[in-house]
């Protein structure tokens, strides 16, 4: 049965053997709560990068059991970062999350050539999670926080991720929408062209496991009778289970008007490392973060 909201996750992830989450520069209060959460819930082990009589004084504010974790003092926090990803490359840990350190010093450690989680030619991107009240099931979204302006390999591989978590959500196809501001290819907005090409790739096998659509406007792609009204057909127009944004800027438009001004909640990882990585803002709630960990440990292999 295909997960349909954010709260089946923990129960999902429930089900399955743990892996362990090393946490980079876990020295604040809503990282510790959400691994904390993630430990208390069964969803996964929890090593603990940072400076560590930080980290056992907030558990302390917290009321938290500083047994429940393994710590690991490294106080620097581009140091902490570059030690929880080597933990995770060693073996030591199957998923990486970003804690109070800057994205820039995280993305960095994964990113770095020797030590860090990118095999030679992988693309990374941030695939994302929304639960909309209005909508019937998640929605995967890619990518809203990653990957600026992708070309059409980026593309490919965004669509991939998004429809590898949507799978991992129980989709045994999942519809993938191409996202423009149009579902007519137009000459002059390369988007359109773009997700024509992905399209026709799909219909001829080159991208597997799913269905790929498109250019589609994203009221085409998530109202069916906005879609049958335009008499777009197809299996993923009006019921799509993924949007694939043509750039940043729409993406994370996107996601922060569902977030801030829908009320959504969400979770999100970053796909294509040797392991998948949570990357929540400093500022997330400690549910997002916690729905994070269990969309990490739902997709991590």
């Amino acid at each position: 049965m295909a997960i349909t909201r954010l709260e089946q996750l923990l129960t999902a992830v429930q089900d399955r053997p743990r892996k362990r989450l090393v946490a980079a520069y876990a020295n604040d209060a809503h990282t510790l709560e959400a691994v904390a959460g993630a430990v208390d819930r069964g969803l996964v082990e929890a090593t603990l990068v940072g400076d560590e009589a930080v980290m056992r004084d907030v558990c302390a504010s917290l009321g938290l059991d500083p047994a429940r974790f393994t710590f690991v003092h490294e106080p620097g926090e581009t140091q902490a970062a570059a030690r929880a990803v080597s933990l995770v490359r060693s073996g030591a840990g199957q998923l990486l999350m970003k804690g109070l350190v800057s994205t820039d010093k995280y993305m960095r450690a994964i990113l770095d050539k020797e030590g860090g989680l990118l095999a030679p030619g992988a693309i990374l991107s941030h695939v994302t999670v929304i639960e909309f009240a209005s909508y019937p099931k998640l929605l995967v979204c890619g990518d809203v926080a990653v990957i600026p302006s992708p070309d059409l390999r980026e593309k490919l591989a965004i669509t991939n991720y998004v429809a590898g978590v949507a799978r991992a959500l129980g989709i045994d196809r999942p519809r993938i929408a191409l996202v423009t501001p149009s579902e007519q290819v137009l000459p002059r907005v390369q988007s359109t062209l773009d997700a024509a090409v992905l399209a026709k790739m799909a219909e001829r096998g080159q991208i597997k496991g799913a269905f790929v659509d498109g250019p589609m406007a994203l009221d085409v792609a998530v109202d069916a009778g906005c879609a049958r009204t335009k008499g777009v057909g197809g299996e993923v127009a009006g019921n799509a289970d993924g949007l694939v944004f043509a750039s940043l800027d729409a993406g994370n438009v996107f996601y922060k008007t569902a977030t801030k001004l829908a009320g959504c909640e969400v979770a999100a990882i970053v796909a294509g490392a040797m392991a998948p990585c949570v990357l929540s803002s400093r500022g997330d709630s400690v549910l997002t973060k916690l729905y994070s960990i269990a969309l990490a440990a739902l997709t991590a292999s």
